[in-house]
């Protein structure tokens, strides 16, 4: 495979549904528990995929580990949320600096701005300071299969109870994640739920349960338009109060007739129900009928998590000896997520050559992956931590990948448009801003109030095991920053020209590393350290190969 053809943006076949991939990709192996080399590259490979970056120290960690007991430890998320957002921007509403605004309510448009810039630089706060775990991935994952946008619903607290939500059931029971999407503040506004009455049924949300968030639209025969519409009957009657923002089911904007379903559905009924519970009862039997279709419900979110995690195609290999069978298994365990997680990362399928270094580094991987792999240090203050954590969103959001607001409900479109799925993120615009961005971090780092964040290139050097000998300095780097491998004809030109000044012997860049660490004060000892190191890490950053996770 070539792993530099994404800068050519070559189209591949890829579709939805499985089909064959002559010419394009075989890979055979299965959901066999893997046993085979258990080192770097192995562990590297896992933690890019399941957490933002591998640091060095994380790496470490998970060489005490067997590959069950790190993918164990990984699943083990935390029941205690984080804690909240704070304030940290001037505009009044009665919250101190430095406190929460997630219990205080506001219509103020300029107040809810700033709330949700908060919560957005929160979030990558918490990426970037993340624990040894799935979770902030699988937040994000969640985040982009149940999209909502900020720009529509224009509520921080609407915005930080959405993410919780997420972040809550992350790898919890699916079905009861769809049942509390369906009543979340944010999501009844942005697919328009708090607007469904029974006198104009409204079918935003009915269509996109169907089509988005659990059966797809790939599946033949599917779910028809008059089951769009009675299942948008049965979502009637719930409300937010527009002075108060409280969600509420209101009995008279209930449609109490019964629902008749297509034949794909057996034909169901739900039976029209009144009172203060009858929208929950109903949504309640809706669900049970969505969720019999369980084979068409389980592939389809199955492959999603197999898009964001492995490869965006799926061959018929793929789809006989991976996907049905951890479909199967999401069946077997009542919807519970993480056992489909736990097989699919134990597995051989997940650790095959073919499944590493072959996905594009969305945005936010490529930014907080840097920063955490660069052991950034962030300001002390919440004020200037909040500034410095905002600059990673929005820089990721120029290229592409604005959290909090994908561009439509669909998500992100690396994640299904056919065929070029994740090499979308890949443009001749993308591209340089992705260059120049680390090449800013590397060289001067970025600036604001006063107070930078910078990529330290010799402190990144001191964290590896024998940063004195050129050749180990290479492949030690490369190990954490790259996931394909450099050819030794170039590292041996990259050596010479950059660590070695163009000289020949490596104990020329040896004494220079000595001569540092024997007298680190010295100015100039340093500074011939300091540009060495900085145009070897610039020059990795620049090269396609970094771009590849």
């Amino acid at each position: 495979m070539d792993r530099r053809a994404f800068l050519t943006l070559r189209r591949r076949a890829a579709e939805s549904s499985p089909v064959s991939y002559a010419g394009t990709r075989r890979i055979d192996t299965g959901l066999t528990v893997y046993t085979g080399p258990w080192g770097t590259k192995e562990i590297v490979h896992l933690l890019k995929r399941t957490m933002f970056g591998a640091k060095n120290s994380d790496i470490d960690y998970f060489k005490t580990l067997s590959t069950v007991q790190a993918v164990n430890a990984l699943l083990n998320v935390p029941a205690t949320p984080p804690s909240p957002p704070v304030k940290h921007y001037s505009e009044n509403d009665g919250v101190a600096a430095g406190a929460t605004w997630v219990n205080t309510f506001s219509a103020d448009g300029d107040v809810n701005r700033e709330r949700i810039n908060s919560f957005k630089s929160w979030w990558v706060g918490r990426m970037i300071n993340q624990e040894r775990n799935i979770l902030e991935k699988m937040t994000l994952f969640w985040h982009n299969h149940f999209a909502t946008e900020t720009n529509v619903y224009g509520r921080g607290i609407f915005a930080y109870e959405h993410n919780a939500m997420l972040r809550a059931n992350a790898l919890g029971n699916f079905k009861t994640l769809v049942k509390l999407v369906t009543l979340d503040r944010a999501m009844l506004i942005y697919l328009n739920g708090a607007l469904n009455v029974k006198e104009a049924p409204d079918e935003n949300y009915a269509r996109e349960l169907m089509e988005l968030f659990t059966l797809g639209k790939e599946n033949y025969p599917n779910y028809t338009e008059p089951d769009v519409q009675a299942a948008a009957r049965v979502l009637t009657g719930w409300t937010i109060d527009e002075t108060t923002d409280e969600r509420s089911f209101d009995p008279e904007k209930h449609d109490t007739g019964n629902k008749t379903f297509s034949s794909f559905f057996n034909n169901t009924v739900i039976a029209g129900q009144s009172g203060p519970t009858g929208g929950e009862t109903e949504l309640d039997a809706l669900l049970d009928m969505i969720f019999a279709k369980d084979v068409e419900v389980s592939e389809f979110i199955v492959r999603k998590i197999y898009r964001w995690f492995c490869y965006y195609i799926i061959d018929a290999n793929t789809e006989n000896n991976v996907i049905k069978p951890l479909a199967q298994l999401f069946r077997n365990s009542n919807w519970e997520i993480k056992p489909v997680l736990d097989a699919l990362f134990k597995s051989e399928h997940f650790f095959d050559p073919l499944n590493q270094g072959c996905l594009i580094k969305p945005p936010i991987d490529l930014y907080v992956g840097a920063c955490r792999e660069f052991n950034v240090s962030f300001p002390a203050d919440s004020a200037r931590q909040y500034e410095m954590w905002e600059h990673i969103y929005y820089e990721a959001g120029v290229i592409q990948q604005n959290i909090g607001d994908p561009p439509s409900v669909s998500g992100w479109p690396a994640y299904y448009q056919l065929p070029q799925f994740h090499e979308m993120w890949i443009n001749n615009d993308t591209l340089p801003k992705r260059n120049i961005w680390t090449d800013t971090m590397i060289q001067q780092g970025y600036t604001r109030n006063g107070q930078t964040i910078k990529f330290d290139p010799i402190a990144f050097a001191q964290s590896l095991p024998n940063p004195g000998d050129p050749n180990a300095l290479i492949n030690d780097s490369l190990d954490i920053l790259y996931r394909v491998p450099l050819s030794d004809e170039s590292k041996t030109v990259i050596k010479r020209s950059i660590l070695l000044a163009n000289q020949l012997e490596d104990y020329y860049w040896t004494n220079e590393w000595t001569a540092f660490i024997t007298n680190p004060n010295d100015a100039m000892a340093r500074q011939i350290i300091t540009t060495r190191l900085t145009a070897l890490y610039k020059y990795f950053m620049n090269l396609a190969e970094y771009q590849l996770s």
